[in-house]
C-alpha cells in the first residue's frame, strides 16, 4: 500500500467502533499465510486474534482455497428462494452431522448478528403459533455479547456493553446477573438463583433464554462452570422457555469441545454459528433449531417463517464452509486445541506476577490477561506490532485467540510479545 492509499482509508474509510474525529491509525497489510500477516513494509507479524476468531485453519490455506477456485468457476451466487444447489446441501449435511440430535433444520445467512436475529425471531414466532404471543420477551445474562444490529444489541449487556447508547430505542428484554463461578471452581448452586428468580416471576412473557455458552466473548471474555448451563437447561423445560446458545464464537472447537454446550451435556433448542464457519474466508451463518420447533414456527397465519436474506445460502461461501468443516472432521483438531491451552498455561503463569494484571484465564485456545485499568489502543497496538504480533485488545482485556495451526515456536513468540508489552504497562 502506497501513502496516499493509507491517507485516504485515514480520511474516507470508517472501520468498525472508530472515531472519525480522532482516528485510530491502520497499519497496511497486503498479504497473509499461515499464521502471519505481511504488512506494507515487508515485515511479517503474527497474527493472535484469527482475525477475530475465524480463521482457524490459517491464512492461504489450500484446501480453502481450491474450494473457493471450484465453486467460483461453477457459480458464485444463485438466490435461495426456490432454488437449491450441491454446495448448500453438503454444508448442511456437515452442519446435522456435526451437532447433537435432535438439531436438523438448517437456517443459513450473512453474518453472526444476522443468525441471532434469526434465532429470536424464531423464538417468538414459535409462541405466536402456540397461541401465546405474550411470550414475546428474551432473557439473558449481564455481561453478554450477541452482535451489532438491533434485536441482537437489545440482548447484549445493557450498561457494561457497546450499546448503552441505544437503550432508549431497543427491546427492553430481561436480564440476570451473570454467573459468578469461573471454570474449574467449586460449584455452588447459589450462582443459579437470581436467574432462577428472573424464570419464576417472567416465565409468562418470556420467549426465550440466550446465552453464548461457557464462555461469554465480547462481553468480557468470562469463563463461567458448566453446571450453570446444565441449570439453565433444567429451567427452560420446568418453565418452558426455548433455549438459544449463541456459539458464534465458541463454536467449531475453540473451547476444546466441537461446541460450548457439550461441556455441559445439554443440547439447546436453537443454535448460533459463524465465524469460523468458513475457516474466516467470508461471512457466513447458521441458525439451527430441530424439525418439531420448525414446524410449530410455521403454523402461524403466514404459514412460513418470515425471513429471507438476499445471500442465504451463497454458494461460494458453503462451498469453503463445508470444505472448513471437512478438515475439522478430517483433522487432529481436538490434539491441536489441548496443546494451545497447555502452552497458555504454563506461559501465562508469569503474568500472575504482574502488578497491572488483575487476573490470568485460559480455555481451549483462548488466552486472557485482564489488567487493573484499560489499556491506551493506539499505544499499546503500536507495541505490539513493533513486538512482530497483531493483538486487538479492548478495555481492561489483553486476549489472544491463537489459529489452531500454530506451531509451539510460534505462540511462544506471541506469548512472549504480549509478556514485553505488558510488563512494561
Amino acid at each position: 500500500m502506497t501513502p496516499s492509499d493509507i491517507e485516504f482509508d485515514k480520511q474516507h474509510i470508517w472501520h468498525p467502533y472508530t472515531s472519525l474525529i480522532s482516528p485510530l491509525p491502520c497499519i497496511g497489510v497486503v498479504g497473509a499465510q499461515g499464521v502471519k500477516l505481511t504488512l506494507d513494509d515487508g515485515r511479517q507479524i503474527i497474527d493472535g486474534m484469527s482475525s477475530w476468531w475465524s480463521t482457524i485453519h490459517g491464512y492461504n490455506n489450500p484446501r480453502l482455497n481450491q474450494a473457493a477456485k471450484d465453486q467460483i468457476d461453477k457459480m458464485s451466487h444463485v438466490m435461495f428462494g426456490g432454488i437449491t444447489h450441491p454446495s448448500a446441501v453438503a454444508l448442511c449435511r456437515r452442519l446435522v452431522e456435526m451437532t447433537a440430535k435432535p438439531l436438523n433444520r438448517v437456517f443459513l445467512s450473512d453474518s453472526g448478528s444476522v443468525a441471532v436475529e434469526v434465532a429470536l425471531k424464531m423464538a417468538i414466532q414459535y409462541w405466536v403459533a402456540k397461541g401465546k404471543p405474550q411470550k414475546s420477551r428474551m432473557l439473558t445474562i449481564e455481561n453478554g455479547y450477541h452482535g451489532d444490529t438491533f434485536a441482537a444489541m437489545s440482548v447484549c449487556d445493557p450498561v457494561n456493553g457497546m450499546h448503552e447508547l441505544f437503550n432508549n430505542v431497543l427491546t427492553q428484554q430481561l436480564f440476570a446477573k451473570a454467573p459468578q463461578v469461573a471454570f474449574g471452581e467449586a460449584w455452588n448452586e447459589d450462582d443459579i438463583k437470581p436467574l432462577e428468580a428472573l424464570f419464576e416471576h417472567h416465565h409468562q412473557h418470556a420467549a426465550a433464554i440466550i446465552l453464548e455458552p461457557i464462555v461469554q466473548g465480547a462481553g468480557g471474555m468470562r469463563m463461567y462452570h458448566p453446571n450453570y448451563l446444565k441449570a439453565v437447561r433444567r429451567l427452560c423445560d420446568k418453565y418452558d422457555v426455548l433455549l438459544i446458545c449463541d456459539e458464534i464464537a465458541t463454536g467449531f472447537g475453540r473451547t476444546g469441545k466441537l461446541f460450548a454446550y457439550e461441556h455441559s451435556d445439554i443440547v439447546p433448542d436453537i443454535l448460533c454459528l459463524g465465524k469460523a464457519l468458513t475457516g474466516g474466508y467470508m461471512s457466513l451463518a447458521a441458525t439451527i433449531t430441530s424439525q418439531a420447533i420448525g414446524e410449530m414456527v410455521c403454523k402461524t397465519d403466514a404459514g412460513v417463517f418470515m425471513h429471507g436474506p438476499t445471500f442465504m445460502g451463497n454458494p461460494l461461501a458453503c462451498a469453503v464452509a463445508s470444505e472448513s468443516l471437512a478438515i475439522l472432521q478430517q483433522g487432529d483438531w481436538q490434539q491441536q486445541v489441548s496443546n494451545i491451552e497447555a502452552q497458555l498455561k504454563a506461559q501465562f503463569a508469569p503474568f500472575e506476577q504482574l502488578d497491572v494484571v488483575a487476573d490470568v484465564r485460559v480455555l481451549g485456545a483462548i488466552g486472557v490477561i485482564e489488567l487493573h485499568n484499560p489499556v491506551d489502543m493506539e499505544s499499546i497496538t503500536n507495541a505490539f506490532v513493533e513486538n512482530g504480533v497483531w493483538i486487538r485488545p479492548f478495555g481492561k482485556l489483553v486476549y489472544i485467540m491463537p489459529q489452531y495451526i500454530m506451531s509451539e515456536r510460534e505462540l511462544k513468540s506471541l506469548t512472549s510479545a504480549i509478556y514485553n508489552v505488558v510488563s512494561q504497562l
